[in-house]
């Protein structure tokens, strides 16, 4: 839902009504992941995709048609081999959508959600999407880390789901969660569909070089928040990286302590170092490597840079382990010469790392294009 709630609050505020659509669950190859959302304003115009293009059309239709009945849905699109113009997802994948009409009166808690969104507060939306009651079907709670806020039809299901979206949340994984008519774990009968909205994910980047400032904007066009730190008060300057949400002058190792004993840094957190110069980057790698949970760590340097950079490390007292999890020199192999260039490399590195997939051209594949986490 982030990505089509600016349209989705101005019709909300207007009074008006909204038809959405949400892809809830994916089976086998999707092109998009559980929680991609089309919406259909009312003059018909829309905003977000579902699939890429295999479905759009009858998607569409779809979420006028509940706007219409007033009356929410869940439908299944997937390939079929009985009408080769039958709507079908040409991956040879299955998605589950729920569509639903959004309005002041369904969704009266939707400007909340957004303010906490913009705020990086961590929220779920938990919303019914099958149940034998068909007044069940749209009920939603919402859940904050410490709130909820509306019911699902019983004080035995708002908590059994409240407690299960709360761990969701704090992994930031959406998801369908199935249990009995009134909440019954390990029974069936109610699905719920739970949207996690956790905070965007973090880079680092250390080093306010043209490197940086090429990386800033491939950061937050892949949406993360994105910090650029460096020692240095005349290369960090807001003005240098239009990119990065936050510039900070200050050393990193210190920085990024602080940032680890406030809390800041987590599983989806890319910490990028790109110094070039070891009195800032071996002391900001110590404190980056012994961090118990970090996604991705990598430094900039020459084969030679980095030969010696590991042995700096090591005589810091780093365990082969600790040195394991460094993407060094960084990046993947792409022929990389221009900053821009080197940036999409880097990134595609972290989006390798974080699906599990090798950077072989797909071409040179076979298997499943979609990896899991």
């Amino acid at each position: 839902m982030r990505d089509v709630l600016d349209e989705l609050l101005s019709v909300w505020r207007t009074g008006g009504t909204a038809g959405v659509a949400t892809v809830v669950r994916t089976i086998r190859s999707a092109p998009r992941q559980p929680g991609a959302t089309m919406f259909v304003a009312p003059d018909g115009s829309v905003t977000g995709s579902v699939s890429g293009g295999c479905v759009e059309a009858a998607v569409y239709e779809l979420a006028n048609e509940v706007v219409a009945s007033g009356q929410p849905e869940l439908q299944r699109y997937g390939v079929t081999d009985e009408d080769a113009f039958a709507v079908g997802l040409t991956c040879g994948g299955i998605i589950d959508i729920f569509a639903e009409p959004m309005s002041r009166e369904t969704f009266p808690q939707l400007e909340a959600i957004a303010d906490d969104i913009a705020a990086h507060r961590p929220t779920a939306v938990a919303t019914v999407i099958a149940h034998p009651d068909p007044e069940r079907i749209g009920r939603r709670l919402v859940i904050g880390a410490d709130t909820v806020d509306g019911s699902l039809g019983s004080a035995r299901a708002d908590a059994a789901v409240t407690d299960d979206a709360r761990g969701l949340l704090a992994a930031g994984r959406s998801t369908v969660l199935s249990y009995g008519p009134d909440g019954q774990r390990q029974d069936t009968g109610m699905e719920v569909f739970v949207a996690s909205h956790a905070p965007r994910p973090r880079m680092l980047i250390f080093g306010a070089i043209d490197f940086a400032s090429a990386l800033a904007r491939q950061g937050a066009f892949l949406g993360y928040r994105v910090t650029v730190c460096d020692a240095r008060p005349v290369f960090a300057t807001p003005a240098r990286f239009p990119g990065a949400e936050e510039v900070v002058v200050d050393w990193p190792d210190r920085y990024l302590a602080e940032q680890a004993a406030a809390g800041a840094i987590d599983s989806r957190t890319a910490i990028c170092v790109l110094t070039h110069d070891a009195k800032f980057d071996v002391p900001v790698l110590q404190v980056a490597l012994r961090l118990p949970q970090v996604g991705y760590v990598g430094v900039m340097g020459s084969r030679r840079t980095h030969d010696d950079r590991m042995a700096r490390l090591r005589e810091a007292g780093l365990t082969d382990a600790e040195l394991g999890r460094l993407a060094s020199p960084i990046g993947l192999d792409l022929g990389a010469r221009t900053p821009e260039e080197t940036a999409v490399s880097i990134a595609a590195e972290i989006i390798a790392r974080r699906w599990g997939g090798r950077g072989a051209p797909l071409t040179d594949t076979d298997g499943r294009i979609h990896h899991d986490a």
